[in-house]
C-alpha cells in the first residue's frame, strides 16, 4: 500500500512567517513564549523548529507550545491550531460565517480538500445555518 502523502502546512506556515518577519530559528525559539505561562520560557527549540520545517518528524505540539509558536509569528492562535490539526491529524478546518469574528462556526474533517466545489459549498451552508440557529439572541 502506496504511503500517504503527509501533510506540511504547520511547516509552511512557519516557514513563510519566518521569511515575513526576517526571523532565524534561534530568534523564533527565544520568542516562543506562552502569553498564558511567560514564566515557563520559550516552548520551542531552535532544532525542533528546524526540523519542523526541513520536514523532519516532530512530536504534535501541546497547547502551550501552539501559543508559544503563536507568539513567536505573530499569529492568531487559531491559525497554527488549524495548521497544527491538518498537519498532524489530517483535519481540515473550514471557517464559515463573517471573517473575523470569533464566534465564526468551524468545520473539521478529513479530507474536506477532496470534496467537490459543490459539496464543499453544502457543507459551508450547512454550518452557516447553524451557527445561525444557535447563536445567542440579541434580546
Amino acid at each position: 500500500m502506496p504511503e500517504a502523502t503527509r501533510r506540511t502546512d504547520l511547516a509552511d506556515l512557519v516557514s513563510s512567517r519566518m521569511k515575513e518577519l526576517d526571523l532565524s530559528y534561534r530568534t523564533l525559539a527565544g520568542r516562543t513564549i506562552d502569553p498564558d505561562d511567560p514564566d515557563n520560557g520559550p516552548q520551542w527549540t531552535r532544532s525542533t523548529l528546524e526540523n519542523l520545517v526541513k520536514g523532519l518528524r516532530v512530536k504534535p505540539p501541546t497547547p502551550q507550545k501552539i501559543r508559544g509558536l503563536a507568539a513567536g509569528l505573530s499569529l492568531p492562535v487559531r491559525l497554527i491550531q488549524d495548521a497544527v490539526r491538518a498537519q498532524f491529524f489530517g483535519i481540515d478546518s473550514v471557517r464559515v460565517g463573517e471573517e473575523g469574528l470569533d464566534e465564526d462556526a468551524l468545520i473539521m474533517l478529513r479530507h474536506y480538500e477532496t470534496l467537490s466545489a459543490e459539496d464543499r459549498l453544502k457543507l459551508r451552508k450547512i454550518a452557516e445555518d447553524w451557527s445561525r440557529m444557535t447563536a445567542p439572541s440579541g434580546d
